[in-house]
Protein backbone atom coordinates (compact mmCIF):
# COMPACT_ATOMS: atom_id res chain seq x y z
CA UNK A 1 0.00 0.00 0.00
CA UNK A 2 1.04 3.53 -0.04
CA UNK A 3 1.56 5.23 2.64
CA UNK A 4 -1.33 7.80 3.20
CA UNK A 5 -3.92 7.12 0.94
CA UNK A 6 -6.69 9.83 0.83
CA UNK A 7 -10.10 8.02 2.67
CA UNK A 8 -12.38 9.37 0.53
CA UNK A 9 -15.20 7.54 1.37
CA UNK A 10 -18.92 7.75 0.56
CA UNK A 11 -19.38 10.11 2.70
CA UNK A 12 -17.36 12.55 0.91
CA UNK A 13 -20.05 13.11 -1.13
CA UNK A 14 -22.37 14.36 1.56
CA UNK A 15 -22.08 17.92 0.36
CA UNK A 16 -23.51 16.94 -2.85
CA UNK A 17 -25.74 20.17 -2.62
CA UNK A 18 -23.03 22.47 -2.18
CA UNK A 19 -20.88 20.57 -4.59
CA UNK A 20 -23.32 21.46 -6.86
CA UNK A 21 -23.30 25.00 -6.42
CA UNK A 22 -19.73 25.02 -6.69
CA UNK A 23 -19.17 22.97 -10.16
CA UNK A 24 -18.63 25.96 -11.88
CA UNK A 25 -15.96 27.24 -9.96
CA UNK A 26 -15.07 24.87 -7.43
CA UNK A 27 -13.92 25.12 -3.74
CA UNK A 28 -10.81 25.40 -2.91
CA UNK A 29 -8.32 27.70 -0.06
CA UNK A 30 -7.52 31.15 -1.41
CA UNK A 31 -4.11 32.67 -2.23
CA UNK A 32 -4.96 35.70 0.14
CA UNK A 33 -1.28 36.12 1.80
CA UNK A 34 0.76 38.25 0.48
CA UNK A 35 3.97 39.54 1.59
CA UNK A 36 3.20 42.03 4.32
CA UNK A 37 0.94 39.45 5.79
CA UNK A 38 3.93 36.43 5.11
CA UNK A 39 6.44 38.46 7.08
CA UNK A 40 3.53 38.81 9.61
CA UNK A 41 3.51 35.24 10.16
CA UNK A 42 6.70 34.94 10.79
CA UNK A 43 7.27 37.85 12.48
CA UNK A 44 4.54 37.43 15.06
CA UNK A 45 5.30 33.67 16.09
CA UNK A 46 8.73 34.31 16.15
CA UNK A 47 8.26 36.93 18.94
CA UNK A 48 5.89 36.19 21.34
CA UNK A 49 5.96 37.11 24.95
CA UNK A 50 9.59 35.98 25.70
CA UNK A 51 11.58 38.86 24.68
CA UNK A 52 9.58 41.03 26.88
CA UNK A 53 9.09 38.73 30.15
CA UNK A 54 12.19 36.48 30.21
CA UNK A 55 15.35 36.71 28.07
CA UNK A 56 17.32 36.18 30.72
CA UNK A 57 17.72 32.54 29.74
CA UNK A 58 20.51 33.10 27.62
CA UNK A 59 22.16 35.80 29.83
CA UNK A 60 21.99 33.54 32.96
CA UNK A 61 23.68 30.68 31.48
CA UNK A 62 26.26 32.75 28.56
CA UNK A 63 27.40 34.14 32.15
CA UNK A 64 28.04 37.68 31.06
CA UNK A 65 26.60 40.19 28.84
CA UNK A 66 28.93 40.25 26.06
CA UNK A 67 29.14 36.80 25.34
CA UNK A 68 24.49 36.53 25.73
CA UNK A 69 24.52 39.06 22.93
CA UNK A 70 27.23 37.27 20.94
CA UNK A 71 24.92 33.70 21.59
CA UNK A 72 21.98 35.90 20.13
CA UNK A 73 23.14 37.20 16.71
CA UNK A 74 24.76 33.66 16.23
CA UNK A 75 21.54 31.88 16.68
CA UNK A 76 19.89 33.75 14.35
CA UNK A 77 22.20 33.49 12.02
CA UNK A 78 22.34 29.65 12.30
CA UNK A 79 17.74 30.67 12.24
CA UNK A 80 18.47 32.70 9.04
CA UNK A 81 20.52 29.33 7.62
CA UNK A 82 17.75 27.10 8.66
CA UNK A 83 15.33 29.01 7.14
CA UNK A 84 16.86 28.81 3.94
CA UNK A 85 17.35 25.53 3.50
CA UNK A 86 12.76 25.47 4.15
CA UNK A 87 12.42 28.20 1.65
CA UNK A 88 14.33 25.51 -0.68
CA UNK A 89 12.07 22.93 0.34
CA UNK A 90 9.22 25.34 0.38
CA UNK A 91 9.18 25.88 -3.09
CA UNK A 92 10.43 22.46 -4.10
CA UNK A 93 7.80 20.54 -2.12
CA UNK A 94 4.76 23.53 -2.51
CA UNK A 95 2.21 21.95 -0.15
CA UNK A 96 0.92 23.31 2.81
CA UNK A 97 2.09 21.36 6.15
CA UNK A 98 5.59 22.50 6.49
CA UNK A 99 8.30 20.08 7.79
CA UNK A 100 5.57 16.95 7.97
CA UNK A 101 5.19 17.00 4.48
CA UNK A 102 8.72 17.37 3.85
CA UNK A 103 9.44 14.63 5.91
CA UNK A 104 7.07 12.48 5.04
CA UNK A 105 7.47 12.91 1.03
CA UNK A 106 11.18 12.38 1.62
CA UNK A 107 11.64 9.72 4.26
CA UNK A 108 7.97 8.35 4.00
CA UNK A 109 4.69 7.26 5.89
CA UNK A 110 5.70 6.70 9.27
CA UNK A 111 8.47 9.65 9.78
CA UNK A 112 5.83 12.34 8.65
CA UNK A 113 3.47 10.63 10.79
CA UNK A 114 5.95 10.48 14.00
CA UNK A 115 6.41 14.58 13.05
CA UNK A 116 2.73 15.19 13.03
CA UNK A 117 1.60 13.15 16.02
CA UNK A 118 4.41 14.67 18.27
CA UNK A 119 2.18 18.20 17.14
CA UNK A 120 -0.99 17.08 17.62
CA UNK A 121 -0.67 15.37 21.08
CA UNK A 122 1.41 17.93 22.72
CA UNK A 123 3.65 20.48 20.70
CA UNK A 124 0.86 23.16 19.43
CA UNK A 125 -1.78 22.76 22.04
CA UNK A 126 0.53 23.74 25.04
CA UNK A 127 2.28 25.71 23.30
CA UNK A 128 -0.99 27.59 22.66
CA UNK A 129 -2.49 26.72 26.32
CA UNK A 130 0.66 29.14 27.60
CA UNK A 131 0.63 31.63 25.24
CA UNK A 132 -3.16 32.59 26.01
CA UNK A 133 -2.37 31.81 29.70
CA UNK A 134 0.27 34.32 29.40
CA UNK A 135 -2.27 37.23 27.65
CA UNK A 136 -4.72 36.22 30.47
CA UNK A 137 -2.07 37.22 33.04
CA UNK A 138 -0.77 40.68 31.71
CA UNK A 139 -4.55 41.94 30.90
CA UNK A 140 -5.82 40.79 34.85
CA UNK A 141 -2.47 41.88 36.52
CA UNK A 142 -3.58 45.34 37.09
CA UNK A 143 -7.06 44.22 38.37
CA UNK A 144 -4.56 42.24 41.14
CA UNK A 145 -1.92 44.44 42.08
CA UNK A 146 -1.03 43.02 45.56
CA UNK A 147 -1.34 39.40 44.44
CA UNK A 148 -1.64 36.72 41.80
CA UNK A 149 -4.79 36.59 39.53
CA UNK A 150 -6.82 33.67 40.41
CA UNK A 151 -6.27 30.09 38.49
CA UNK A 152 -9.82 29.86 36.87
CA UNK A 153 -10.31 33.45 36.02
CA UNK A 154 -6.56 33.18 34.25
CA UNK A 155 -7.72 29.56 32.78
CA UNK A 156 -11.47 31.39 31.52
CA UNK A 157 -10.07 34.65 30.11
CA UNK A 158 -7.11 32.62 28.16
CA UNK A 159 -10.50 30.05 26.94
CA UNK A 160 -12.39 33.43 25.73
CA UNK A 161 -9.05 34.78 24.06
CA UNK A 162 -9.02 31.00 22.06
CA UNK A 163 -12.74 31.25 21.19
CA UNK A 164 -12.46 34.70 19.94
CA UNK A 165 -9.33 33.65 17.41
CA UNK A 166 -10.73 30.45 16.27
CA UNK A 167 -13.95 32.58 15.13
CA UNK A 168 -12.23 34.80 13.60
CA UNK A 169 -9.86 32.46 11.86
CA UNK A 170 -12.99 30.07 10.82
CA UNK A 171 -14.69 33.36 9.24
CA UNK A 172 -11.93 34.91 6.94
CA UNK A 173 -8.58 34.21 6.66
CA UNK A 174 -8.50 38.08 5.60
CA UNK A 175 -9.66 38.92 8.86
CA UNK A 176 -7.08 36.18 10.73
CA UNK A 177 -4.02 38.05 8.33
CA UNK A 178 -5.25 41.34 9.19
CA UNK A 179 -5.10 40.61 12.88
CA UNK A 180 -1.73 38.88 12.62
CA UNK A 181 -0.55 42.32 10.46
CA UNK A 182 -1.81 44.69 13.21
CA UNK A 183 -0.73 42.45 16.59
CA UNK A 184 2.63 41.81 14.87
CA UNK A 185 2.97 45.78 13.74
CA UNK A 186 1.91 46.41 17.87
CA UNK A 187 4.71 44.75 18.99
CA UNK A 188 7.12 45.81 16.91
CA UNK A 189 6.48 48.88 17.79
CA UNK A 190 6.54 48.58 21.52
CA UNK A 191 10.26 46.40 20.82
CA UNK A 192 11.38 50.11 18.99
CA UNK A 193 10.13 52.18 21.60
CA UNK A 194 12.67 49.81 24.19
CA UNK A 195 15.31 49.63 21.28
CA UNK A 196 14.63 53.96 20.82
CA UNK A 197 14.92 54.16 25.11
CA UNK A 198 17.88 52.40 24.56
CA UNK A 199 19.62 54.30 22.79
CA UNK A 200 18.36 57.69 24.45
CA UNK A 201 20.60 56.00 27.24
CA UNK A 202 23.80 55.35 25.19
CA UNK A 203 23.46 58.80 24.42
CA UNK A 204 22.93 60.19 27.85
CA UNK A 205 26.29 57.46 28.80
CA UNK A 206 24.54 55.00 30.15
CA UNK A 207 26.60 52.12 28.38
CA UNK A 208 28.72 50.64 31.51
CA UNK A 209 28.13 47.27 30.75
CA UNK A 210 28.18 47.58 26.73
CA UNK A 211 31.83 48.55 26.99
CA UNK A 212 34.15 46.09 26.27
CA UNK A 213 36.16 45.60 29.19
CA UNK A 214 32.77 45.05 31.40
CA UNK A 215 30.79 43.33 29.03
CA UNK A 216 32.76 40.21 29.27
CA UNK A 217 33.28 40.16 32.49
CA UNK A 218 31.58 36.78 33.95
CA UNK A 219 29.39 37.58 36.84
CA UNK A 220 29.69 33.21 37.63
CA UNK A 221 32.43 31.25 35.50
CA UNK A 222 32.50 30.31 32.33
CA UNK A 223 31.50 26.98 31.74
CA UNK A 224 31.23 25.13 28.52
CA UNK A 225 27.84 23.27 29.55
CA UNK A 226 26.46 26.63 30.38
CA UNK A 227 27.57 28.09 27.08
CA UNK A 228 26.16 24.88 25.23
CA UNK A 229 22.77 26.19 26.90
CA UNK A 230 22.93 29.35 26.34
CA UNK A 231 22.59 28.48 22.69
CA UNK A 232 19.98 26.22 23.02
CA UNK A 233 18.04 28.65 24.61
CA UNK A 234 18.72 31.08 21.90
CA UNK A 235 17.46 29.12 19.46
CA UNK A 236 14.48 27.83 21.15
CA UNK A 237 13.32 31.93 21.21
CA UNK A 238 13.94 31.59 17.64
CA UNK A 239 11.09 29.31 17.20
CA UNK A 240 8.53 29.58 14.57
CA UNK A 241 10.63 31.02 11.86
CA UNK A 242 9.47 27.96 9.90
CA UNK A 243 5.38 28.40 10.48
CA UNK A 244 5.01 29.96 6.77
CA UNK A 245 5.68 26.71 5.28
CA UNK A 246 2.56 25.52 6.84
CA UNK A 247 0.41 27.89 4.70
CA UNK A 248 2.13 27.39 1.32
CA UNK A 249 -0.88 26.83 -0.75
CA UNK A 250 -2.49 30.18 0.82
CA UNK A 251 0.75 32.43 -0.74
CA UNK A 252 -0.12 34.48 -3.33
CA UNK A 253 2.92 33.96 -5.60
CA UNK A 254 4.90 31.30 -3.20
CA UNK A 255 7.97 30.86 -5.04
CA UNK A 256 8.79 34.90 -4.80
CA UNK A 257 7.05 35.35 -1.52
CA UNK A 258 8.10 32.62 0.05
CA UNK A 259 11.63 33.16 0.53
CA UNK A 260 11.16 37.11 0.35
CA UNK A 261 9.28 36.71 3.56
CA UNK A 262 12.14 34.38 5.22
CA UNK A 263 14.74 36.96 4.26
CA UNK A 264 12.99 40.32 5.55
CA UNK A 265 11.43 38.40 8.47
CA UNK A 266 14.34 36.67 10.26
CA UNK A 267 17.33 39.50 9.77
CA UNK A 268 14.68 41.87 11.55
CA UNK A 269 13.62 39.75 14.19
CA UNK A 270 17.85 38.70 14.67
CA UNK A 271 18.03 43.01 15.02
CA UNK A 272 14.99 43.55 17.02
CA UNK A 273 16.47 40.59 19.78
CA UNK A 274 19.86 41.79 19.72
CA UNK A 275 19.03 45.22 20.04
CA UNK A 276 16.14 45.22 22.41
CA UNK A 277 18.74 43.02 25.07
CA UNK A 278 21.06 45.96 24.44
CA UNK A 279 18.44 48.46 25.57
CA UNK A 280 17.99 46.45 28.81
CA UNK A 281 21.38 46.40 30.18
CA UNK A 282 21.76 50.54 29.76
CA UNK A 283 18.69 50.16 32.20
CA UNK A 284 19.28 47.25 33.99
CA UNK A 285 22.53 45.46 35.71
CA UNK A 286 22.67 41.86 34.48
CA UNK A 287 21.76 41.08 38.38
CA UNK A 288 19.00 42.84 38.39
CA UNK A 289 18.02 41.56 34.89
CA UNK A 290 18.25 37.74 36.21
CA UNK A 291 16.43 39.07 39.21
CA UNK A 292 13.17 40.43 36.95
CA UNK A 293 10.24 38.12 36.39
CA UNK A 294 9.20 40.33 33.60
CA UNK A 295 12.07 42.33 32.19
CA UNK A 296 10.09 44.81 29.81
CA UNK A 297 8.02 45.56 32.32
CA UNK A 298 11.03 46.50 35.10
CA UNK A 299 12.36 48.36 31.98
CA UNK A 300 9.42 50.78 31.55
CA UNK A 301 8.96 51.13 35.05
CA UNK A 302 12.54 52.50 35.24
CA UNK A 303 12.36 54.41 32.20
CA UNK A 304 8.74 55.25 30.89
CA UNK A 305 7.60 56.71 34.14
CA UNK A 306 3.84 57.21 34.14
CA UNK A 307 3.52 55.54 30.80
CA UNK A 308 5.09 52.42 31.99
CA UNK A 309 1.78 50.49 31.66
CA UNK A 310 2.86 50.49 27.95
CA UNK A 311 4.92 47.53 28.51
CA UNK A 312 2.64 45.22 30.08
CA UNK A 313 -0.06 46.01 27.43
CA UNK A 314 2.63 45.48 24.77
CA UNK A 315 3.35 41.83 25.98
CA UNK A 316 -0.50 41.18 25.98
CA UNK A 317 -1.30 42.46 22.71
CA UNK A 318 1.94 40.16 21.74
CA UNK A 319 0.65 37.02 22.81
CA UNK A 320 -2.74 37.80 21.69
CA UNK A 321 -1.13 38.32 17.96
CA UNK A 322 1.32 34.55 18.78
CA UNK A 323 -2.11 32.62 19.74
CA UNK A 324 -3.77 34.34 16.49
CA UNK A 325 -0.61 32.87 14.52
CA UNK A 326 -0.62 29.89 16.30
CA UNK A 327 -4.01 28.97 15.47
CA UNK A 328 -3.75 29.59 11.83
CA UNK A 329 -0.41 27.78 10.81
CA UNK A 330 -0.95 24.45 13.33
CA UNK A 331 -4.91 24.06 11.70
CA UNK A 332 -2.96 23.90 7.87
CA UNK A 333 -0.92 21.19 9.39
CA UNK A 334 -3.61 19.44 10.63
CA UNK A 335 -5.15 20.11 7.52
CA UNK A 336 -2.25 18.86 5.79
CA UNK A 337 -2.00 15.68 7.79
CA UNK A 338 -5.53 15.15 7.67
CA UNK A 339 -5.55 15.32 3.03
CA UNK A 340 -2.37 12.54 3.29
CA UNK A 341 -4.97 10.22 5.48
CA UNK A 342 -2.73 10.69 8.69
CA UNK A 343 -6.11 12.32 10.68
CA UNK A 344 -9.84 11.57 10.26
CA UNK A 345 -10.71 12.95 6.39
CA UNK A 346 -12.89 15.65 7.77
CA UNK A 347 -10.29 18.08 8.84
CA UNK A 348 -9.35 17.85 5.06
CA UNK A 349 -12.03 19.85 4.34
CA UNK A 350 -12.66 23.44 4.18
CA UNK A 351 -16.11 25.58 4.44
CA UNK A 352 -18.03 26.19 0.70
CA UNK A 353 -18.15 29.49 0.77
CA UNK A 354 -15.43 30.84 3.76
CA UNK A 355 -12.88 28.66 1.76
CA UNK A 356 -11.39 28.00 5.63
CA UNK A 357 -10.44 24.97 6.97
CA UNK A 358 -13.09 25.13 9.88
CA UNK A 359 -13.24 21.03 11.10
CA UNK A 360 -9.32 21.71 11.20
CA UNK A 361 -9.80 24.80 13.14
CA UNK A 362 -12.03 23.56 15.64
CA UNK A 363 -9.97 20.60 16.27
CA UNK A 364 -7.24 22.75 17.03
CA UNK A 365 -9.33 24.98 19.44
CA UNK A 366 -10.49 22.16 21.54
CA UNK A 367 -7.26 20.53 22.13
CA UNK A 368 -5.71 23.76 22.99
CA UNK A 369 -8.93 24.20 25.81
CA UNK A 370 -8.10 20.69 26.71
CA UNK A 371 -5.03 21.32 27.53
CA UNK A 372 -5.91 24.19 29.86
CA UNK A 373 -7.51 22.00 31.92
CA UNK A 374 -4.36 20.05 32.83
CA UNK A 375 -1.38 21.02 35.09
CA UNK A 376 1.27 19.37 33.28
CA UNK A 377 1.92 22.18 30.19
CA UNK A 378 5.12 23.01 31.13
CA UNK A 379 6.13 19.76 31.90
CA UNK A 380 5.44 18.36 28.42
CA UNK A 381 6.66 21.36 26.21
CA UNK A 382 9.97 20.39 28.51
CA UNK A 383 9.60 16.92 27.37
CA UNK A 384 8.96 17.63 23.29
CA UNK A 385 10.72 20.75 22.79
CA UNK A 386 13.75 18.60 22.27
CA UNK A 387 11.69 16.40 19.63
CA UNK A 388 10.85 19.49 17.86
CA UNK A 389 14.53 20.23 17.72
CA UNK A 390 15.20 17.04 16.62
CA UNK A 391 12.36 17.32 13.34
CA UNK A 392 14.52 20.53 12.61
CA UNK A 393 17.72 18.94 11.69
CA UNK A 394 15.51 15.97 10.28
CA UNK A 395 13.92 18.28 7.79
CA UNK A 396 17.05 19.95 7.00
CA UNK A 397 18.79 16.44 6.47
CA UNK A 398 15.98 15.51 3.66
CA UNK A 399 16.92 18.50 1.47
CA UNK A 400 20.35 16.74 1.19
CA UNK A 401 18.53 13.65 0.56
CA UNK A 402 16.42 14.75 -1.82
CA UNK A 403 19.46 16.32 -3.55
CA UNK A 404 20.75 12.95 -4.09
CA UNK A 405 17.84 11.07 -4.80
CA UNK A 406 16.17 13.54 -7.05
CA UNK A 407 19.23 15.79 -8.54
CA UNK A 408 16.78 17.09 -11.59
CA UNK A 409 13.98 18.14 -9.67
CA UNK A 410 12.73 21.28 -10.50
CA UNK A 411 13.94 23.90 -7.75
CA UNK A 412 13.26 27.42 -8.19
CA UNK A 413 15.43 28.21 -5.36
CA UNK A 414 18.77 25.73 -4.84
CA UNK A 415 20.77 26.66 -2.21
CA UNK A 416 24.59 25.36 -1.63
CA UNK A 417 24.89 22.16 0.01
CA UNK A 418 27.14 24.05 2.92
CA UNK A 419 24.60 25.63 4.08
CA UNK A 420 23.00 22.27 5.18
CA UNK A 421 25.54 21.17 5.93
CA UNK A 422 26.26 24.39 8.23
CA UNK A 423 23.22 24.24 10.06
CA UNK A 424 23.31 20.06 11.46
CA UNK A 425 26.64 20.82 12.35
CA UNK A 426 25.48 23.15 14.81
CA UNK A 427 21.96 21.33 15.26
CA UNK A 428 24.00 18.44 16.46
CA UNK A 429 26.23 19.90 18.44
CA UNK A 430 23.15 21.17 20.76
CA UNK A 431 21.12 17.72 20.19
CA UNK A 432 24.25 15.62 21.69
CA UNK A 433 24.51 18.01 24.28
CA UNK A 434 21.05 18.19 25.13
CA UNK A 435 21.12 14.61 25.14
CA UNK A 436 23.75 14.18 27.56
CA UNK A 437 22.49 17.05 30.04
CA UNK A 438 18.80 16.06 30.51
CA UNK A 439 19.14 12.36 28.99
CA UNK A 440 15.75 11.70 31.19
CA UNK A 441 13.98 14.27 29.95
CA UNK A 442 14.92 13.84 26.14
CA UNK A 443 14.13 9.92 26.74
CA UNK A 444 10.38 10.70 27.69
CA UNK A 445 10.02 12.72 24.88
CA UNK A 446 11.33 9.80 22.57
CA UNK A 447 9.02 7.67 24.48
CA UNK A 448 5.76 10.05 23.75
CA UNK A 449 6.51 10.01 19.89
CA UNK A 450 6.85 6.32 19.67
CA UNK A 451 3.45 6.12 20.65
CA UNK A 452 2.75 7.12 17.62
CA UNK A 453 3.74 3.64 15.71
CA UNK A 454 1.19 1.59 16.95
CA UNK A 455 -1.14 4.09 16.26
CA UNK A 456 0.56 4.62 12.70
CA UNK A 457 0.21 1.06 12.00
CA UNK A 458 -3.64 0.15 13.31
CA UNK A 459 -4.99 4.24 11.92
CA UNK A 460 -2.80 4.36 8.75
CA UNK A 461 -1.70 1.11 7.42
CA UNK A 462 -4.04 -1.28 8.27
CA UNK A 463 -6.35 -1.03 5.15
CA UNK A 464 -8.90 -3.58 6.00
CA UNK A 465 -10.38 -2.51 9.31
CA UNK A 466 -14.01 -3.67 10.20
CA UNK A 467 -16.71 -2.84 8.23
CA UNK A 468 -18.74 -1.97 11.64
CA UNK A 469 -15.57 0.80 12.22
CA UNK A 470 -15.82 2.37 8.66
CA UNK A 471 -19.16 2.79 8.99
CA UNK A 472 -19.11 4.58 12.08
CA UNK A 473 -16.56 6.67 10.80
CA UNK A 474 -18.73 7.38 7.96
CA UNK A 475 -21.46 8.53 9.42
CA UNK A 476 -19.17 10.72 11.75
CA UNK A 477 -17.83 12.63 8.58
CA UNK A 478 -21.26 13.14 7.48
CA UNK A 479 -22.34 14.73 10.44
CA UNK A 480 -19.42 16.98 10.98
CA UNK A 481 -19.37 17.71 6.79
CA UNK A 482 -23.22 18.91 7.66
CA UNK A 483 -22.57 20.77 10.85
CA UNK A 484 -19.65 22.26 9.24
CA UNK A 485 -20.67 22.88 5.79
CA UNK A 486 -17.59 21.77 4.71
CA UNK A 487 -16.56 19.50 1.12
CA UNK A 488 -13.27 18.41 0.20
CA UNK A 489 -11.11 21.35 -1.37
CA UNK A 490 -9.66 21.32 -5.02
CA UNK A 491 -6.34 19.67 -6.02
CA UNK A 492 -4.07 21.77 -8.00
CA UNK A 493 -0.81 21.45 -9.06
CA UNK A 494 0.74 23.74 -6.38
CA UNK A 495 -0.99 21.39 -4.13
CA UNK A 496 0.97 18.08 -5.38
CA UNK A 497 4.72 17.02 -4.74
CA UNK A 498 7.38 17.59 -7.16
CA UNK A 499 8.03 21.00 -9.54
CA UNK A 500 5.48 22.65 -10.86
CA UNK A 501 5.42 25.88 -12.55
CA UNK A 502 6.21 29.19 -11.47
CA UNK A 503 3.75 31.21 -9.96
CA UNK A 504 0.74 28.98 -11.23
CA UNK A 505 -2.40 29.22 -8.86
CA UNK A 506 -3.81 26.00 -7.18
CA UNK A 507 -6.22 24.65 -9.60
CA UNK A 508 -10.34 25.28 -8.67
CA UNK A 509 -12.51 22.10 -7.65
CA UNK A 510 -14.24 20.02 -9.49
CA UNK A 511 -16.16 18.91 -6.92
CA UNK A 512 -15.15 17.43 -3.74
CA UNK A 513 -14.94 14.31 -4.92
CA UNK A 514 -12.86 13.44 -7.94
CA UNK A 515 -15.15 12.24 -11.16
CA UNK A 516 -14.57 8.65 -10.68
CA UNK A 517 -15.29 8.70 -6.93
CA UNK A 518 -18.42 10.44 -7.38
CA UNK A 519 -19.32 7.87 -9.74
CA UNK A 520 -19.00 5.07 -7.33
CA UNK A 521 -20.58 6.74 -4.66
CA UNK A 522 -23.67 7.73 -6.31
CA UNK A 523 -26.07 5.12 -5.14
CA UNK A 524 -24.38 5.76 -1.34
CA UNK A 525 -25.65 9.29 -1.52
CA UNK A 526 -29.16 8.55 -2.57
Amino acid sequence: MTDGPRQRSSTAGSAKDAAAKESDGGVALKKEIGLVSACGIIIGNIIGSGIFVSPKGVMENASSVGLALIVWIITGIITAIGALCYAELGVTIPKSGGDYSYVKDIFGGLAGFLRLWIAVLVIYPTNQAVIALTFSNYILQPLFPTCFPPENGLRLLAAVCLLLLTWVNCSSVRWATRVQDIFTAGKLLALALIIVMGIVQICKGEYYWLEPANAFEPFQDYDVGLIALAFLQGSFAYGGWNFLNYVTEELVDPYVNLPRAIFISIPLVTFVYVFANIAYVTAMSPQELLASNAVAVTFGEKLLGVMAWIMPISVALSTFGGVNGSLFTSSRLFFAGAREGHLPSLLAMIHVKRRTPIPALLFTCLSTLLMLCTSDMYTLINYVGFINYLFYGVTVAGQIVLRIKQPNMHRPIKVSLIWPVIYLIFWAFLLIFSLYSEPVVCGIGLAIMLTGVPVYFLGVYWDNKPQCFDAFVDKMTYLGQKFCVVVYPAEGDSSSSGSGEEGEEMKEARSPLSKEDGDNHKSADC
